[in-house]
């Protein structure tokens, strides 16, 4: 591994690395708050983690059928609430979610940037329903007032599948602390 002799590059990598801590950072909160989306979620938190202008959108025959596309902060507030739920009207859409991220890959280009994750996404709905989906996604960043946001969020398919439920009532197994068995 060969070390920049100059200050300059090494502030250049330092800065490429640090946007690129501050990105995963923004893609982590914002599948936090998607996992937890209820009557007392973030909503103003969730906004400011896109940009003013952001496009968030469904790709392919089964998510742009489903999600569409929805432009600008509010827009894709809007839309996201629709998850939350009403108290006393209206459950949360999910009763249980949790989003995983693998595979990533991040380019950041000055104030721009380019990422690109595999998501397993298990989710048990209001209703009692569960299932099992993956997608990939195509997000585009930018460094807007301070901080860097999501300036695009493309999330496709890649499958998706029913399952019976994702938690076992059945107890933890585990070793007697006397005998170890």
């Amino acid at each position: 591994m060969s070390v920049p002799s100059d200050l300059a590059g090494l502030v250049e990598r330092l800065t490429r690395l640090e946007a690129e801590s501050a990105i995963r950072a923004v893609m982590a909160r914002y599948m936090e708050i998607c996992d937890t989306l209820g009557p007392d979620s973030p909503m103003a938190e969730l906004g400011a983690l896109f940009t003013r202008e952001a496009v968030w959108t469904g790709v392919g025959a089964r998510y742009a059928g489903a999600f569409g596309g929805h432009g600008g902060r509010e827009a894709i507030v809007a839309m996201l609430a629709h998850y939350q739920g009403e108290p006393g009207r209206r459950a949360p859409h999910f009763a249980m979610n949790a989003h995983f991220l693998s595979s990533e890959t991040i380019r950041v280009a000055g104030e721009s940037a380019r990422g690109q994750w595999m998501m397993l996404q298990t989710s048990t709905y209001a209703d009692g329903r569960s299932d099992l989906r993956s997608a990939r996604l195509n997000v585009a960043f930018a460094f807007e007032e301070g901080a860097w946001r999501i300036a695009r969020f493309e999330t496709e398919n890649l499958f998706s599948r029913p399952v019976d439920r994702w938690d076992d009532p059945a107890p933890v197994t585990v070793p007697d602390q006397q005998t170890g068995e």
